[in-house]
Order: C-alpha cells, then sequence, then structure tokens
C-alpha cells in the first residue's frame, strides 16, 4: 500500500510548569506515537505542539530537537484560553507518512489528558 500524509493526534500533562517535567513528557508522549504507530522520524512530516496558557516555562519543541527530532519542521502555540479547560496539558498534532488507513491509527492520550478524546484514543 502507497505511503500518504496522516495525522496523528496525541496529549499528556504535567503536573507543574518546570522546563524538565514538559521536556519529560513530551518526550514520552512522542515515543509513545511513533511506537505504537511503527513509526520512524523519518516519516514524520512535521509537528504542530500547542500547551494550555499555565505552561510557559519552555518550548515542547525543545524537548522534540533533544529526542533527535532535528529536521523535523515543529512549530509551538497556545491554546485557547477556556475556562475550566484542562490545566497544564501539552498537545501535538503529527503529520506522517504512513500506509495504514486512518481507523488503523493508535492516538495517544497520557497522564490527566487520558480522557480528552476517548473517541480517538486507540
Amino acid at each position: 500500500m502507497t505511503a500518504r500524509l496522516r495525522g496523528l493526534r496525541g496529549a499528556t500533562t504535567v503536573e507543574r510548569d518546570e522546563p524538565a517535567l514538559l521536556h519529560h513528557a513530551t518526550r514520552e508522549l512522542l515515543a509513545e506515537l511513533l511506537t505504537r504507530n511503527a513509526l520512524t522520524t523519518d516519516q514524520v512530516v512535521s509537528a504542530l505542539f500547542t500547551v494550555t496558557p499555565d505552561l510557559r516555562s519552555d518550548f515542547p519543541a525543545r524537548a522534540a530537537r533533544e529526542a533527535g527530532w532535528d529536521d523535523v519542521p515543529l512549530l509551538c502555540t497556545t491554546e485557547i484560553d477556556v475556562p475550566n479547560a484542562l490545566p497544564n496539558c501539552i498537545r501535538v498534532l503529527l503529520h506522517v507518512e504512513s500506509s495504514a488507513e486512518r481507523s488503523a491509527l493508535h492516538h495517544v492520550y497520557l497522564r490527566g489528558a487520558a480522557g480528552l478524546r476517548p473517541d480517538l484514543a486507540g
């Protein structure tokens, strides 16, 4: 089957806004997305990270770079500040080349983010 461009979602949370915690959670999320979907970074076209407004100690992209995502285009932005939204949350949308059907992708939601999208979590 021919590889197609696919979107892969994931999210996680941290206990508090500290660079070390943010980096660890981001690397864990990215590793889990790649593992569960049998992907390598060579198949990642780009990554869009968002963080809730309470996370501002560092960029999730820095953690991705530290994990070896050197040639993947990365972008970070802030989620809209919705009242009562899940705090301390890091989200990612990966654009990947995969021959898997869209329905076969495994989106990953860790820690406090596990209940955000039960319809996508696989």
